[in-house]
């Protein structure tokens, strides 16, 4: 099968298109036939080697670890899943998401609702996933305030979504070409930019940081506790702050609560760039960037 993956880690230059084996799955696993793949942040930092410690890869390796598709083999007790099911989920360990097929464990696999699309179940493990369980983590009331640092993207749009749906308040902090955006998912817009603290002069219930950094320390004196930032970007700092980073669950129960969320309109992910996997380099470069409105999805035929 072709995939697309990486020789070693580094920039762009060590991505390249990959020809290996169908993979069959083990205990417990589905072998899926990918109709598309979420492409993130996270897919370019594993390449750099920036995850090298927390995420486990043998090179070569396929980029990508959320996707969406149709079951094609069911492996021993992969219970409540049968071939031919659409389903979506996240890779499981040493499979990837950038290829025509893949291998997901069945405990991190839910079922595609038929009133989302492929495109758009590919985009709620990790995107609209690490919203949720930060969300979850904040355990923020209704009239609660939320301030999101980095609110432009596919966790941070997720998470404006979900927010308001819960009644609570936010702030979004994005740079000026996603004002239109965040405000029109109910949130106050404050452009990013080393003076933001100041626009904001209310203390708020909670923190959601997708920036980190300097963004993450002058932010911090905004929110009444600590132990009330949770940190995608940056965890280290967010603890020295009394915070945290997000523990993700990425289990059937949880995948399925978010494709409710979309089927019902709770969230509505954005999908601004579709791309053929034989142009995924061009897509995980566009996420690069860091400048993406939205999700970018790669579509296999």
């Amino acid at each position: 099968m072709i995939a697309y993956g990486f020789s070693e880690y580094g920039g762009p230059e060590t991505e390249y298109f990959l020809d290996i084996p169908i993979a069959d799955p083990g205990q417990g696993q589905l072998l899926v036939a990918v109709h598309a793949a979420g492409v993130n942040p996270a897919d370019w930092k594993v390449r750099a080697g920036n995850r090298k410690d927390t995420v486990q890869t043998s090179l070569p390796a396929v980029l990508g670890r959320e996707v969406a598709g149709t079951v094609v083999q069911v492996g021993p007790h992969a219970d409540g899943f049968s071939v031919g099911d659409h389903v979506f989920g996240a890779t499981a360990s040493g499979h990837g998401a950038y290829a025509q097929y893949t291998v997901l464990n069945a405990s991190n696999t839910a079922h595609k609702p038929e009133a989302i699309t492929f495109a758009t179940a590919a985009t709620l493990p990790v995107a609209a996933g690490t919203a949720y369980d930060a969300l979850n983590a904040l355990a923020l009331r209704k009239e609660d305030t939320l301030l999101v640092l980095g609110a432009g993207g596919g966790v941070g749009s997720a998470a404006l979504q979900l927010a308001r749906a819960d009644g609570v308040d936010t702030i979004a902090v994005a740079s000026e070409s996603k004002r239109d955006w965040v405000r029109s998912l109910g949130a106050r817009f404050v452009e990013s930019g080393e003076r933001f603290a100041a626009e904001i002069t209310e203390t708020v219930d909670g923190i959601l940081d997708l920036v980190g950094g300097d963004t993450l320390r002058n932010a911090a004196s905004l929110v009444v506790s600590g132990d009330k930032i949770i940190s995608v970007a940056d965890p280290v700092t967010a603890m020295t702050l009394g915070g945290s980073g997000v523990e993700r669950d990425r289990s059937t129960a949880a995948f399925a609560r978010l494709a409710e969320s979309a089927s019902t309109g709770v969230i509505h992910p954005r999908i601004d760039h579709l791309f053929p996997l034989e142009r995924a380099g061009e897509a995980l470069a566009l996420v690069e960037t860091g400048h993406v409105l939205g999700k970018v999805v790669i579509e296999v035929a």
